[in-house]
């Protein structure tokens, strides 16, 4: 299929930007990587009036990674993320996640900031975002704000952003001492959507007792998903934490929907069944960091 007609815009400044969605209105959309939202033209399951393609703007490209966390600007592409050391040093997640977005032609043109902006509940960087308890930087006429993810994401593919707004950056904050993480997904074909992924961290005290569990879940609501696990296995030494007990936790707290790609009960026993298994490889990861102290 084909989009619906639309206009182009490239402008060569943020101001440029936000002006020409002042003017468009509602109807225009920012594009960047375009990897998420072209398909959609092309089955006409939206029709902007204009598209406004920030790619020339200039401001958007950089990686920063500080002892805080790791900035990550809208124009940086999966791949580049993924291939950022520094960044996979100060927060794990990042790379582990964007491992497993699509394929890798589709790494190289799509935005980690785009998947966020875009607010699919299946995809892997929204679940990062709100796993790490980050947020995004949005630049509008009257200045930028800070908007966390909790307050971004409203709905499937539904943010609370209006009016002209751009989404210039995502702030992903760093991995606590003594963390381990580990991510994992299942897909009918390698690359596509998840029916069901999970994201976890796990934190130990110094005698390598369990102090605090959460996991963040694709695939399973309307929004991202996170949970705290931590009452499940608090206060326990991490070789004989029971991470079953966490896994059956986490079934009885998500309520996912049925659709064409899985049964809502196929959907809890997988949330089951990826809990135990992520949390007992950042268990490891993370005694191995308290064992090096």
């Amino acid at each position: 299929m084909k989009p619906a007609p639309f206009r182009y815009a490239d402008p060569g400044s943020l101001a440029e930007a936000l002006d020409v969605l002042a003017a468009e209105g509602a109807g225009a959309k920012v594009l960047a990587g375009g990897q998420s939202l072209l398909p959609l033209l092309s089955m006409r399951l939206a029709a902007p009036t204009t598209l406004v393609d920030v790619n020339r703007v200039p401001g958007l490209e950089g990686v920063e990674a500080s002892a805080d966390g790791v900035r990550v600007g809208a124009l940086v592409r999966h791949a580049a993320l993924l291939r950022d050391g520094p960044a996979a040093r100060v927060q794990p997640l990042l790379a582990r996640a964007t491992a497993n977005v699509a394929h890798p032609a589709i790494r190289n043109r799509g935005t980690t900031v785009g998947s966020i902006a875009h607010a699919d509940p299946s995809g892997e960087m929204t679940a990062v975002l709100a796993l790490t308890g980050g947020s995004v930087t949005v630049a509008t006429p009257s200045g930028r704000s800070e908007v966390g993810w909790r307050d971004l994401f409203v709905g499937p593919l539904e943010t609370s952003l209006s009016g002209p707004a751009v989404v210039v950056d995502a702030f992903f904050p760093a991995l606590p001492a003594r963390s381990g993480t580990a991510f994992a997904e299942i897909a009918r074909r390698r690359g596509d959507y998840a029916v069901c992924g999970a994201g976890v961290v796990v934190t130990l005290d110094e005698d390598h007792r369990v102090s605090a569990v959460h996991a963040a879940y694709l695939s399973v609501g309307p929004v991202p998903e996170v949970h705290d696990l931590t009452e499940a296995v608090a206060g326990k030494p991490v070789d004989s934490a029971d991470w079953s007990a966490a896994g059956a936790l986490a079934r009885s707290l998500v309520d996912p929907d049925t659709d064409l790609h899985a049964t809502a009960d196929y959907r809890r026993l997988l949330v089951g069944v990826l809990t135990e298994r992520t949390l007992t490889e950042a268990a490891a990861e993370a005694a191995a960091k308290v064992t090096g102290e």
